[in-house]
């Protein structure tokens, strides 16, 4: 793969997580994260199954089976090594959400610090830091 292309997947699996997050796709968010550990507010989640729980366990899901939030990724800044394998990412994340009796607003602002693996021509994730450094009105987001 050129710099370019490896560059492009790892971007891609970015969107990816917001994409199936956004529309409550919780297994496809485990399967994301398959052999990676992700690493948020609370202990390290180490595999898919322990992601998708955690998410269950914590997302509110509307009657349309999303949680009616809107995750923007920006400032995605790439490093691939290709000798290793290996990519390091780092981005902000802003989360909207809004609901019939809730204005759309921004609900939290932080930032993501991912490394991914490259296996059998694939781009994985292997760790995400999830840092949130804004948080307003989650009350309708997540459980206590």
């Amino acid at each position: 793969m050129s710099a370019a292309a490896d560059t492009s997947a790892v971007t891609n699996l970015i969107a990816t997580y917001a994409e199936l997050v956004d529309t409550g796709d919780f297994a496809g968010v485990g399967a994301l994260f398959a052999d990676a550990v992700f690493l948020g507010s609370g202990a390290p989640l180490e595999g898919g199954e322990a992601v998708e729980r955690m998410l269950r366990d914590t997302v509110i899901l509307y009657e349309d089976g999303t949680p009616r939030t809107h995750h923007v990724t920006t400032n995605i800044a790439v490093e691939v090594d290709e000798a290793t394998g290996t990519a390091a990412a780092r981005s902000y994340v802003t989360i909207f959400q809004a609901l019939p009796d809730l204005p759309l607003q921004s609900i939290a602002a932080g930032r993501y610090n991912d490394r991914f693996v490259r296996r059998d021509g694939q781009w994985r994730f292997a760790e995400r830091r999830v840092r949130i450094h804004l948080a307003g009105d989650l009350s309708r987001h997540l459980r206590s």
